[in-house]
C-alpha cells in the first residue's frame, strides 16, 4: 500500500480505538450488506455506500491488490468469486483487508510481525 492510499485510510478511520470490533469498522466504511427485516423474513440486499467514497474506493483498490502479493488472498478470492460473482468477492476481499488493517493498528504491529502473522486468527 501506497503513501497516498495509507493516509487516505487512515485519515478516514481516525483513531481505531474508537472501533470496537472489526465489524464495527466494516459497518462505518459501509462495506457490509444492507438487511432488510419484515417479521418473520430477512433479506441481504447490497451494501449502503453511504460512508466516505473516497475511503471505500482506496480499500478496494489496495485490496485487489494485495491479492497479488498475499498467497491466503489470492485462495480467496477465486473462491468466494466462483460461489457468489465477482463484485461480491471484490467487496468480501476488502472486508477481510479491512480486518487486517484494523488488527494491524489495534495490536500496532510493525513490519517485522508480519512473518508471524496469521491471516485466518481472530483477534
Amino acid at each position: 500500500m501506497g503513501k497516498d492510499t495509507s493516509a487516505i485510510l487512515l485519515s478516514v478511520i481516525g483513531n481505531v480505538r474508537d472501533f470496537a470490533d472489526e465489524s464495527r469498522l466494516a459497518s462505518y466504511f459501509d462495506i457490509v450488506p444492507r438487511v432488510s427485516k419484515s417479521n418473520e423474513t430477512e433479506h441481504t440486499e447490497k451494501i449502503h455506500k453511504r460512508g466516505s467514497k473516497l475511503g471505500r474506493i482506496a480499500l478496494v483498490q489496495s485490496a485487489l491488490i494485495a491479492a497479488n502479493y498475499s498467497p491466503y488472498l489470492q485462495s480467496f478470492y477465486p473462491q468466494v468469486k466462483a460461489r457468489r460473482g465477482a463484485g461480491k468477492a471484490i467487496i468480501a476481499l476488502a472486508r477481510m483487508f479491512l480486518g487486517v488493517i484494523y488488527r494491524t493498528l489495534k495490536n500496532r504491529w510493525g513490519l517485522e510481525d508480519f512473518p508471524n502473522f496469521v491471516l485466518a486468527e481472530s483477534a
